[in-house]
C-alpha cells in the first residue's frame, strides 16, 4: 500500500517571492541613487558594491570583492581606515570615516564613509552595509576656509569687514599693529573713528558712490591712530554682495604707507628745491611758470620773467671761499625775497643765476618798481663774519602775453638775453626784452629757409660717437649726430643751425630725415656683420603728431635685422614739457614696437619730478655741461651726484656725456655711473670710419684703469679733489691774469684745507696716505706763495712758466687722495 504525504509550500514560495523582489528593490535603490554602497559579511569581508561605486572606481565587482576595496584607498589613509573598520566589526557599532579613494581618472577624492551594523529578523549579526558620499568639494572649500583664516590673520595689511551699515564686524591682527585699537575696541564702531580730518566730505561722497556704481575703490587717505598720531594708508575697500545682489558686507584692505610718504616728500624737496637757499630751483620753477602762464591767459593779464645774475660773486668766491660766497646767497635770497610780492615767484637756478615770476602786473611801471627794490635790495652790502662784501645785479625781463605765440622755455630764454645786454650796458640794471628787434636781429625765416635748402640738396649728413660701458668697455651702441657740410662755411656743428628749427615745421622734416638715414645705416652694418644699436635724437614735436606711430612702424618694418633695443630714441628733457600725457602715450606705444628710449641732457631742464615719473625712458643722459667740470667745479659733482640719485631712485640707467678725459671716466666709476660717451672715448665720426675706430678699439687697453664705485662716505674725499682741484686752477687763471683776485692763501681757509684739517683727520687719521697728503699740501701753497710774491714784484712770466711745479705737486696729491678710496685703512 502506498500512503503519500503533501507539503503545503505556498508560504515559503511567496517568502522567497518576496524576498528576490525586495532584494530587486535594493538594487534598484541601491543602483539608482549616487550613493556608493557596500556590504560586508560577518567574516568581515565586503560581498556587494552598487554601481555606483564600480563606476566611481572604475573597477569590477570581482576586483572590488573583499578586501580588494582596499587597494583603490589612499596609502596615507589606509591604515586609520582600517583601524576604524575593525574596530566597529569588533564592537558592532555604526561607524562614521573619511578617506581619500581613488576614482577611474587616477586620481583621489575624499569619501565620507557611514557604517551602519545590520542584523537579521532574529536579532542576529550578520555584518554591515555603508554608504559613502563624495565630500572632495567640501574638503576644497574647508581648506580655502582655513586659508583665507590664516591669510586674514597673519597678513602684513591691516583688514576690516563691515556690515552694509559700516559697523565694523571683525579686524585682524595687522589692523591693531597699525591702528593701535584692538579688536574689542572697534567691534560695532564705524570706521569714521579713525578719521584724521585732513579729508573732507567731498572725499568720503566720492568713495561711497564709487562703490555704489563699481562695487570698489581704491585711494590713498590720511587717518589717525588711536595715540593720536597721523599716519597716511593705501586702501581698497571691496562690497561684498548676497544672492539677491544686495550689499551684505563691506571689506578694507589697507597699509601704512607713511615712510614711503615721507621719503616722496624728501625726494620732492631735493627735486624742486634749492639745497643752499631753500629756494624753488629750476624744476619747479617751470612748473610755475608754466601754471603762471596758463592764468595769464585766463584772467588777460601780464607777468614778467627776470633773469637775475649777481655782479662782482665770483671775485667775492675766489678771495673769501665758498663758504663765505654761500653765505652770501643765502642772505641775497632773503632780501631778494622780502622786496618781492607773496604773490611773485623766486628761484635759483644755480651759481649765482637767479629767476623771478612776477604775477599780476597792471602795468610796466609796477614792474619797473619791483626791479628798482631788487637792485637796491642787492645792492646794499652785506657784514658776514666782520667783513663787508659788496655785489650788484644784472636784471633781464621778458613780459607775457606777447604778440607772437611763445613758450615757458622761450621766456627764458628771453629773459637771460636781456640780462647779458644789462651787462653790456654797465651792470647794476635791468634791461627789457624786446622782441621786435630780437626778430629783425636773427633774420630767422631767411635762416629757415636756407636749412631747407640743405636738406633738399643733401648738405646734411650724419655723424656716429659710440657709447661704451666704461668699467668693461664693451660699445653698447653709437648716437647718429647731425651734420651740415655746408658749401661756403664748411662742416658745421647742429648748434649752428638746429636752434633755428625750434617750433618750425622744418624741425619735423629734419627729424624724419635722421631717423630714416640713422636705420639705413643700421642696416648696412648688419650686412657687413656688424651689430651697432643705434640712437637718434628726437623733438618732442615729433613725438606728438598723430600719425609718429604709424610712420614708425612702417620705417622699421624697411629694416628687418633691428631687433628690440636695436634703436633708442632720445628726448629732450625741456621739449617733453609741451604734453606730457601724450609724450608718455607714445612712448609706451613705441616701446611696444621693441624701441627704446632715453631722457637727453638731463639735468638741464626745467622738468619736474612728476615728470620724470611719467615719462616711461629707460635711459638718463647726464648733460656734458656737469660732467666736463665735475673735475673742478664741486657744484658739478653735486648735480651730477643728484642726478644719479634721481636715476636710482626711479630705478633708471644714467649715461654720462662729455667723457672727454680718463679722469673724467675714472671719477664716474667712482661715483657709480658705468655708461658714457665723449672725446675720451670717441670723436663723432662718419659712418665709414666706425668699423676701422670699433677695430682698434677692442685691440687696445681701455685708456683708463677702471676704479671701484665708492661708499657714499666715501664722497667727501672725492669733493676734497676737486676742490683742490678748483683752488689750483684759480690760482693758474690768477697769474695769467684771467681773474681779478688770487685764491686764499691761508692753508686751512681753502675749502681742501678746511677738510683736510676736519673732517679727513677725523675719517683717515690713520691712513697712510694721510702724512703725504697733508706735507703736499703745505708744499702746494708754500710754492704758491713764493709765484704770487713773483707775479706781485711785476714778474708775472716768470710766475707763470713755474706754474708747472704746482701742477706736479697737485697730481702727486690727488693720487695720494685716490690712495684713501682704493685702500681703505683698517
Amino acid at each position: 500500500r502506498f500512503a503519500n504525504a503533501f507539503l503545503d509550500i505556498s508560504d515559503r514560495r511567496r517568502a522567497e517571492a518576496a524576498l528576490r523582489e525586495s532584494e530587486q528593490h535594493f538594487r534598484t535603490l541601491a543602483n539608482g541613487g549616487n550613493s556608493l554602497i557596500w556590504t560586508a559579511g560577518v567574516d568581515r569581508l565586503c560581498n556587494y558594491f552598487n554601481e555606483p561605486w564600480l563606476r566611481f572606481t572604475g573597477r569590477s565587482m570581482q576586483q572590488e570583492m573583499g578586501n580588494g576595496w582596499a587597494e583603490g584607498v589612499h596609502p596615507d589613509d589606509l591604515p586609520a581606515c582600517m583601524a576604524t573598520y575593525n574596530h566597529s566589526f569588533e564592537q558592532r557599532e555604526a561607524f562614521s570615516m573619511e578617506y581619500r579613494l581613488r576614482h577611474a581618472d587616477g586620481g583621489y577624492r575624499w569619501i565620507r564613509d557611514l557604517g551602519n551594523p545590520r542584523n537579521d529578523s532574529a536579532g542576529n549579526f550578520i555584518g554591515y552595509i555603508g554608504f559613502c558620499y563624495d565630500i572632495t568639494e567640501q574638503k576644497q572649500a574647508e581648506e580655502q576656509l582655513r586659508q583665507s583664516a590664516s591669510v586674514f590673520e597673519y597678513a602684513n595689511e591691516g583688514i576690516l569687514i563691515t556690515d552694509a551699515q559700516a559697523c565694523i564686524l571683525d579686524v585682524n591682527a595687522a589692523f591693531t599693529r597699525i591702528t593701535g585699537y584692538s579688536r574689542d575696541e572697534v567691534i560695532g564702531h564705524n570706521p569714521r573713528l579713525l578719521k584724521s580730518g585732513r579729508q573732507g566730505r567731498e572725499f568720503y561722497s566720492a568713495m561711497w558712490r564709487a562703490l555704489r556704481d563699481t562695487g570698489h575703490w581704491t585711494g590713498e587717505q590720511w587717518n589717525r591712530r588711536k595715540d593720536g598720531e597721523v599716519y597716511a594708508e593705501l586702501l581698497t575697500v571691496s562690497a561684498v554682495c548676497n544672492e539677491q545682489g544686495e550689499v551684505a558686507r563691506y571689506v578694507g584692505l589697507f597699509s601704512d604707507i607713511t615712510p614711503l610718504k615721507e621719503h616722496q616728500k624728501q625726494l620732492e624737496f631735493i627735486a624742486h628745491y634749492d639745497a643752499l637757499t631753500r629756494l624753488p630751483n629750476r624744476v619747479l620753477l617751470a612748473d610755475r611758470l608754466q601754471q603762471a602762464m596758463i592764468m595769464s591767459q585766463r584772467h588777460h593779464s601780464q607777468l614778467a620773467v627776470v633773469y637775475l645774475d649777481l655782479d662782482g660773486f665770483k671775485e667775492v668766491n675766489d678771495s673769501h671761499g665758498h663758504d663765505i660766497g654761500d653765505k652770501l646767497l643765502i642772505v641775497l635770497a632773503e632780501r631778494m625775497g622780502h622786496a618781492l610780492r607773496s604773490s611773485d615767484t623766486l628761484s635759483r637756478l644755480g651759481g649765482d643765476e637767479f629767476v623771478l615770476v612776477l604775477l599780476e602786473l597792471p602795468d610796466q611801471d609796477t614792474c619797473i618798481a619791483i626791479l628798482d627794490r631788487l637792485l637796491r635790495a642787492v645792492a646794499a652790502p652785506v657784514h658776514i663774519n666782520g667783513q663787508v662784501l659788496y655785489v650788484s645785479a644784472s636784471l633781464g625781463v621778458s613780459f607775457y602775453p606777447q604778440a607772437d605765440n611763445v613758450d615757458a622755455d622761450q621766456m627764458l630764454r628771453q629773459a637771460d638775453q636781456a640780462m647779458y645786454q644789462a651787462k653790456q650796458a654797465g651792470k647794476n640794471r635791468y634791461h627789457l626784452f624786446d622782441a621786435e628787434q630780437d626778430r629783425a636781429v636773427r633774420g630767422h625765416y631767411e635762416d629757415l629757409e636756407r636749412i631747407r635748402q640743405a636738406l633738399n640738396n643733401q648738405e646734411l649728413t650724419l655723424h656716429y660717437q659710440p657709447k661704451v660701458n666704461l668699467r668693461t668697455g664693451e660699445v653698447i651702441g653709437v648716437e647718429a649726430l647731425i651734420r651740415w657740410q655746408h658749401p661756403q662755411r664748411g662742416l658745421l656743428s647742429p648748434a649752428a643751425f638746429l636752434p633755428l628749427l625750434e617750433g618750425q615745421r622744418l624741425m619735423l622734416d629734419v627729424g624724419q630725415w635722421v631717423l630714416r638715414m640713422a636705420l639705413e645705416q643700421f642696416s648696412r652694418w648688419a650686412q657687413a656683420g656688424l651689430h651697432l644699436p643705434v640712437s637718434v635724437n628726437l623733438h618732442a614735436l615729433q613725438l606728438l603728431q598723430t600719425d609718429f606711430v604709424d610712420q614708425l612702424r612702417e620705417e622699421l618694418a624697411r629694416h628687418p635685422a633691428l631687433c628690440p633695443g636695436d634703436l633708442e630714441l632720445e628726448v629732450l628733457e625741456t621739449s617733453a614739457l609741451q604734453d606730457m600725457l601724450q609724450v608718455s602715450r607714445v612712448i609706451t606705444a613705441c616701446q611696444a614696437l621693441g624701441v627704446s628710449f632715453s631722457l637727453d641732457d638731463f639735468g638741464t631742464g626745467y622738468s619736474s619730478l612728476t615728470y620724470l615719473k611719467r615719462l616711461p625712458a629707460r635711459l638718463l643722459k647726464i648733460d656734458q655741461s656737469f660732467v666736463r667740470d665735475m673735475l673742478d667745479d664741486p657744484d658739478d659733482l653735486a648735480i651730477l651726484d643728484g642726478v644719479l640719485g634721481l636715476a636710482s631712485a626711479f630705478q633708471r640707467q644714467a649715461i654720462a656725456e662729455g667723457v672727454e678725459t680718463p679722469e673724467h671716466a675714472r671719477m664716474l666709476l667712482r661715483m657709480g655711473c658705468e655708461l658714457g660717451q665723449g672725446y675720451a672715448i670717441a670723436r663723432p665720426m662718419p659712418a665709414e670710419g666706425v668699423a676701422r675706430w670699433l677695430q682698434k678699439w677692442r685691440q687696445q687697453p681701455l685708456p683708463w684703469q677702471p676704479a671701484s664705485r665708492i661708499e657714499r662716505q666715501a664722497l667727501p674725499v672725492l669733493y676734497a679733489m676737486v676742490d683742490h682741484r678748483a683752488w689750483v686752477l684759480a690760482l693758474e687763471r690768477y697769474l695769467r691774469s684771467e681773474q681779478d683776485m688770487p685764491p686764499p692763501q691761508d692753508q686751512q681757509q681753502c675749502r681742501f684745507g678746511h677738510w683736510l684739517h676736519s673732517e679727513g683727520l677725523q675719517q683717515y687719521a690713520g691712513h697712510p696716505a694721510m702724512p703725504a697728503i697733508a706735507s703736499l699740501h703745505q708744499r702746494i701753497h708754500e710754492q704758491a706763495s713764493q709765484l704770487l710774491a713773483q707775479y706781485a714784484r711785476g714778474e708775472q712770466q716768470p710766475a707763470r712758466d713755474a706754474l708747472q711745479v704746482v701742477e706736479n705737486l697737485r697730481d702727486q696729491l690727488l693720487c695720494q687722495l685716490g690712495l684713501l678710496l682704493d685702500q681703505p685703512c683698517g
